[in-house]
């Protein structure tokens, strides 16, 4: 893992491609920034625009391609978004219908990605301020929650809001809090701190996706809204494709984390 945290993102994105690497991104490029993937039809590109823009905390958009084109210009130029994830979803009527290491198969020249920023940006910051990030000790994927929190509505689009979350020393939370305040553009700041039934969990060693991790004694559960949220949207809303990052296999961009950073 140490040495994929010190491999530049051309270069995971190279193993990603071949098949050397089908696993979640986190700890991957240290330094860089990653992104959530969604790809819808043309005739719900602007309806699912407008609902990133009203819901920037789940859904903070980082590049949006050309009709029919899977090239992220903006965050990786020359990259193709149809290979460089390692893995992949496929809804279709709302409907999980195949989980895939890549989607030529899919692609349509009337197809639209997105690209959302990704919890996973900060964890740089947060490691290097010597707080845990315990999906990385553990050697698994973030936990992620389905929550009670509506998102704004917006054309077709409308559901509920996915967490993330990160257990953290209760004497570290408000520097937690502080730290991922600098990356709006990869979720800011936690929604949510503490009691998880208060936003619908029920039993929070159960997570929706990803993997369960320990919460030692004397630790506070803490909550960011997480860019999964589109896939929850597509199971409420069953549009007729919606092609999404498996969760926590994320696109690595070419970008630094820093340059997102409001401060």
């Amino acid at each position: 893992m140490k040495q994929l945290a010190t491999l530049e993102p051309r270069e995971i994105r190279a193993m990603i491609r071949k098949g050397e690497l089908v696993r979640p991104t986190a700890g991957m490029a240290k330094g860089y920034v990653q992104g959530n993937l969604a790809i819808v039809p043309k005739e719900l590109a602007y309806d699912f625009l407008l609902f990133a823009q009203r819901n920037p905390k789940p859904c903070p958009i980082l590049d949006v391609t050309d009709v029919g084109s899977a090239e992220p210009k903006l965050v990786a130029p020359g990259a193709d978004l149809r290979f460089d994830i390692p893995k992949y979803r496929v809804y279709k009527n709302g409907a999980l219908a195949d989980e895939v290491t890549d989607i030529a198969s899919y692609w349509r020249d009337d197809l639209v990605a997105f690209l959302l920023g990704c919890s996973f940006t900060f964890e740089t910051a947060l490691l290097s301020a010597g707080l845990p990030i315990r999906h990385i000790e553990q050697n698994c994927n973030v936990p992620m929650y389905i929550t009670n929190i509506e998102c704004v509505p917006a054309g077709a689009f409308h559901g509920k809001t996915v967490v993330s979350m990160r257990p953290m020393p209760a004497n570290q939370v408000v520097r937690a809090v502080q730290i991922t305040s600098r990356f709006p553009a990869v979720h800011g700041a936690p929604i949510h701190i503490g009691d998880p039934a208060a936003i619908g969990i029920k039993d929070i060693t159960k997570p929706d996706f990803g993997d369960p991790v320990l919460i030692n004694p004397g630790e506070t559960p803490v909550f960011w809204a997480c860019g999964v949220t589109p896939q929850a949207v597509a199971m409420t809303v069953k549009p007729e494709l919606m092609i999404t990052h498996a969760p926590g296999h994320m696109f690595i961009c070419d970008i630094r984390d820093e340059e997102l950073a409001a401060l």
